[in-house]
């Protein structure tokens, strides 16, 4: 059961994506005080909130930053997906909402949003806090230090990056991509650079993409484990991966997997890896040989949570087993931490 804090006195509205997510709308200097004041009053109305040594329980902090081309609608989406993500790993979360304009005369704006979820004890309580801030772009000067106060210095930092109009734009922001652990983007929503873009710390930068792939990759590789790692390679000649539109990403990205992981198991530097439209399903992947090779075919009907799988070497192997995407929250968590 969730009791959540969504009242209070608002501020002018000041953007749609900002005005859709929930919270208290308070002056941006006095966060730390009207976070303690949220609580307070939640539980002067007979409310569940943190106990006192609570901050003692959080574990990272989390920045979610939302980029011009986010609309209201998928703004809360991804809110509710931090909360979730929250749950599981008690963090303190900053929203950024930025606004494409200047000259307003308006500062940066702040809301407070607090969630309790009560398990079947009160030692199962998990309350979350976040900092949601509105700015536009002649307040962005003043952003880093104000996002600095709302962060627990002695915490880990986990930055994700959603739906940016450009990577130089998102290359601004230089003080959280040099800071976080972990800098999240989904490719599949990206602009096409940004898999080339010189990132400061490349090593941090986890795909979503490849994340909710992680269904996908273990079954496939624990299927492909059954076969002597030459026979995979030997006469290997074209890995073609076939997708329906909206899976055109993952595609991609299961074929940069496949070349990695048969690097592994011999040469495959003459091997053409093809990502292409295909006819029906959500997913599907072959690996063709030179006459007398083996054969491999996989085929997942990601919608349905069914795939199927076929190899002949030396001996013909059929499976049909359970397959899906991670969901959103979940991907995030294997983003973030693995």
């Amino acid at each position: 059961m969730a009791q959540t804090l969504t009242s209070g006195k608002f501020f002018k509205p000041v953007s749609a994506l900002f005005d859709a997510l929930p919270g208290i709308s308070i002056p941006a200097h006095t966060i730390s005080r009207s976070l303690a004041h949220m609580w307070q009053d939640k539980l002067d109305a007979g409310g569940t909130a943190p106990a006192a040594d609570a901050t003692k329980a959080t574990q990272a902090n989390f920045v979610l930053h939302f980029g011009f081309k986010t609309e209201p609608e998928d703004a809360r989406r991804q809110f509710d997906t931090t909360v979730e993500f929250s749950q599981r790993y008690p963090s303190r979360v900053v929203v950024l909402c930025p606004e494409d304009v200047t000259g307003t005369g308006e500062g940066i704006r702040a809301k407070i949003y607090g969630e309790c979820f009560l398990g079947k004890s009160k030692g199962d309580t998990r309350c979350v806090e976040f900092v949601i801030l509105n700015y536009p772009m002649d307040a962005r000067r003043f952003l880093e230090d104000l996002v600095s106060i709302c962060l627990s210095t002695d915490l880990p930092l986990y930055y994700w990056a959603h739906r940016f109009s450009s990577t130089a734009r998102l290359g601004d922001y230089q003080y959280l991509l040099k800071t976080a652990k972990r800098v999240v983007l989904d490719s599949a929503i990206l602009p096409a650079d940004s898999r080339t873009y010189a990132w400061p710390q490349p090593a941090a930068v986890r795909d979503l993409v490849y994340a909710r792939l992680l269904p996908v990759r273990q079954g496939l590789g624990q299927f492909l484990s059954g076969i002597a790692a030459a026979r995979l390679v030997e006469g290997l000649s074209t890995v073609r991966v076939t997708h329906a539109t909206a899976q055109a990403a993952e595609a991609r990205v299961l074929a940069e997997w496949f070349k990695e992981r048969l690097a592994h198991c011999g040469d495959v530097s003459a091997v053409e890896f093809v990502v292409a439209a295909g006819e029906g399903g959500d997913l599907a992947a072959s690996f063709d040989y030179a006459e007398g090779g083996g054969r491999f075919r996989w085929h997942g009907d990601l919608a349905r949570n069914h795939a199927e799988f076929v190899a002949e070497y030396g001996e013909r192997v059929t499976l049909t087993t359970g397959m899906r995407l991670l969901g959103q929250a979940a991907a995030l968590s294997e983003a973030v931490f693995f």
